[in-house]
């Protein structure tokens, strides 16, 4: 059974360093299944996404997170790579607008490092989740169990820990944008 997406709107968060393949692949997951994705980003021009270490493509920047809204969406997917998000999780806006998801209950998705926005945020304490091992400690001391899988969903929060993952990852994501909201997301 293929899941639909149709109508859904979901918003790609990311900067410079962004993981290439963490970025492509759940997008492509969305638009394949009807979806509308849309790259969110704090400026306006393009970003120079990464394979692993090394420069990759660059990807337009459809929307500043400064002028976004959680309300325009139905869903968060967070990319990873280092630099990625930790330049996010030093942007008020961008730690705004993750938290607005958390508020609304709607599913929000973080692969690799993009956990790190997620403390920022202070939204993990109670959560269990995975990402990449080295958040571990950093995940645990802001209140979360840290688990090693290749995903793992806590009412609405989906993670992964790499780009290994990413065929879970996206399943899981396609599965949770489809059944909306989360009443109990920022419990």
């Amino acid at each position: 059974m293929t899941t639909s997406l149709k109508n859904k709107r979901v918003a790609f968060l990311a900067t410079d360093g962004v993981e290439e393949i963490e970025y492509t692949e759940p997008r492509m997951a969305v638009e394949n299944a009807g979806g509308t994705a849309e790259l969110v980003s704090l400026r306006p021009g393009t970003i120079q996404a990464m394979n692993h270490l090394d420069k990759s493509t660059t990807h337009t920047v459809e929307k500043q997170v400064k002028d976004a809204s959680a309300d325009d969406y139905d869903a968060l997917v967070l990319p990873g790579g280092v630099a990625n998000p930790d330049f996010l999780r030093l942007d008020a806006d961008a730690i705004r607008f993750i938290g607005d998801f958390f508020t609304a209950g709607k599913p929000v998705a973080a692969i690799c490092h993009a956990p790190w926005t997620l403390i920022e945020a202070g939204v993990v304490d109670g959560r269990t989740m995975t990402s990449w091992p080295s958040l571990r400690t950093d995940l645990a001391n802001a209140g979360a169990t840290w688990v090693d899988e290749e995903v793992y969903t806590d009412r609405g929060l989906i993670t992964s820990r790499k780009p290994d993952d990413l065929p879970a990852f996206c399943a899981a994501l396609l599965k949770e944008i489809a059944e909306g909201s989360y009443a109990l997301q920022n419990a």
